[in-house]
C-alpha cells in the first residue's frame, strides 16, 4: 500500500462550477463566484470584509502594506512558521522579531511577546498552528497597551474557534489559505479578512493595483484612477469557482477530518503513556479544525528513524518547519529574542501523518506506527 501525505479532496461540484464561470464569460477576478466566496467567508467568520486573494502569501503582503511599515520597523512573530509569514513584512523593509512558542499548542508564546517590544515595534503576527488558536486575549491585551496592529496568520485555521469566536475574526487583519494541503482548497488561493473598519477602503484599493475601482463599480466615484500603492492580488474566477464548491461543503469536510484526527488520537494514547511520543494538545477553550495530526518524538534521531521506517512501509510522513530564526534569510533579515529553545526542540521532533485517509488506509498507518515502536 502507498499512502501519500496529501490527496486533494473534491466535493464533485468543482468542475461544473468552473464550466459555469466560463459560460458566464467572466474569468478574471471579482465575478459572481468571487462574491459568493467572499459572502460565505464574511458569514462564517464575522469579518467586516473578506477579500479573496491569489494566495495566503498575498493576503499577508496586503497586511504588511496596510500596516504602513517603514524600513527598520519590527513585527513580532514565532520562528516556527512558514517563510511567507516573515517574507511579507521583510518585503516592506521591516524586521521580523522571532520569539519562542508554547510547548503545548506550539503557538507563539504570549508571555514572550512583551519583552520583545521596542520603540520600532508596529505589529504582532499570531500564527494559529494546526488550526489551534493562539491565546488571543493576552495578545490583544498587549497590542492594545502598546498600540500595535494584530495580524492573524490563520492559514490553517478555517472553521476553528477561540472561546467560541472564529479564527480570523480576532485580529485587525487575518490571512487564510486555500492551498491544496489545507482543509478547504482551490489549488492555490487565499483571503484577507479585515476586521478593523478603518482599513477596509484601503485594503480594497491595494488589492486593485492601487486604484479605487471597487468604489467606481459601487457608483461612489464617476471614474477610477490610481490613488495608492498596490498590486494585482485577485484570483481568477476559475479559482473562485473551485473554491465555492469547497466552501459549500466546508462543514462536512471539517467533520470528516475531525473523525480521522480523533481516530489517530485514540489509537496513539497508549504510545503516549509509554513515553514513545507526545500527541497534540488542544486547550478546552479552543475548537480545532483537524488541519493536521502530528506527533512529537523524543529527539531528532528518533524522529528521523520514525519517518524513514514509515516511508519504507509506503507512508509519506513529513516533518515541518525549519525555524526561521536559524535560516540564512532569517539571520540576514530578522533577529531572535531569547534562545527559542522550544522552537528548536519541536522542529527536531515533530512528524506529520497523512490526514485525508479512508478507513483502510488509516488503519494501515496506525498499525505501522505501532509496529515501528514495538519491532
Amino acid at each position: 500500500m502507498r499512502v501519500p501525505f496529501n490527496r486533494p479532496y473534491m466535493t464533485g461540484k468543482e468542475l461544473a462550477y468552473v464550466a459555469e464561470a466560463h459560460a458566464n464569460a467572466h474569468l478574471s477576478g471579482d465575478g459572481p463566484f468571487t462574491r459568493k466566496c467572499s459572502d460565505w467567508l464574511e458569514r462564517a467568520t464575522g469579518a467586516s470584509k473578506a477579500l479573496l486573494t491569489h494566495s495566503c502569501t498575498a493576503a499577508l503582503e496586503m497586511s504588511a502594506l496596510l500596516a504602513e511599515l517603514e524600513p527598520g520597523d519590527e513585527v513580532i512573530m514565532p520562528s516556527f512558521t512558514f517563510v511567507s509569514t516573515a517574507n511579507a513584512f521583510v518585503l516592506r523593509g521591516a524586521i521580523p522579531v522571532f520569539v519562542d512558542i508554547r510547548p503545548d499548542t506550539l503557538n507563539i508564546d504570549e508571555s514572550a511577546i512583551e519583552a520583545a517590544i521596542t520603540s520600532r515595534t508596529k505589529a504582532i503576527c499570531a500564527v494559529h498552528y494546526a488550526g489551534v488558536a493562539c491565546e488571543m486575549d493576552a495578545i490583544q491585551s498587549i497590542a492594545s497597551r502598546y498600540g500595535l496592529l494584530v495580524v492573524e496568520d490563520a492559514a490553517q485555521g478555517i472553521l476553528a474557534t477561540y472561546k467560541g469566536k472564529p479564527l480570523g475574526s480576532l485580529g485587525d487583519l487575518a490571512a487564510l489559505s486555500f492551498h491544496e494541503t489545507k482543509n478547504v482548497i482551490s489549488g492555490e488561493g487565499g483571503a484577507l479578512l479585515v476586521n478593523n473598519a478603518r482599513l477596509i477602503e484601503r485594503a480594497e484599493i491595494i488589492r486593485e493595483k492601487g486604484t479605487n475601482r471597487s468604489q467606481f463599480f459601487r457608483g461612489q466615484v464617476d471614474k477610477y484612477t490610481w490613488v495608492d500603492i498596490g498590486s494585482s492580488f485577485l484570483p481568477s474566477e476559475i479559482i473562485a469557482a473551485f473554491l465555492a464548491a469547497q466552501l459549500e461543503e466546508a462543514t462536512s469536510i471539517t467533520h470528516r477530518r475531525l473523525g480521522i484526527w480523533d481516530r489517530y488520537h485514540g489509537a496513539f494514547a497508549d504510545l503516549e503513556q509509554q513515553g514513545r511520543l507526545r500527541r497534540p494538545i488542544v486547550p478546552e477553550h479552543c475548537r480545532h479544525n483537524a488541519h493536521m495530526y502530528y506527533v512529537l518524538l523524543p529527539d531528532l534521531e528518533q524522529r528521523t528513524r520514525f519517518i524513514q521506517n514509515l516511508r519504507q512501509d509506503g507512508i509519506n510522513t513529513i516533518f515541518h518547519y525549519i525555524p526561521l530564526h536559524s535560516a540564512p534569510a532569517g539571520l540576514k533579515y530578522g533577529r531572535a529574542r531569547g534562545q527559542l529553545e522550544v522552537t528548536a526542540r519541536v522542529s527536531d521532533c515533530l512528524a506529520r501523518l497523512p490526514l485525508w485517509l479512508p478507513d483502510m488506509e488509516q488503519e494501515f498507518v496506525i498499525e505501522r506506527v505501532h509496529h515501528h515502536f514495538h519491532d
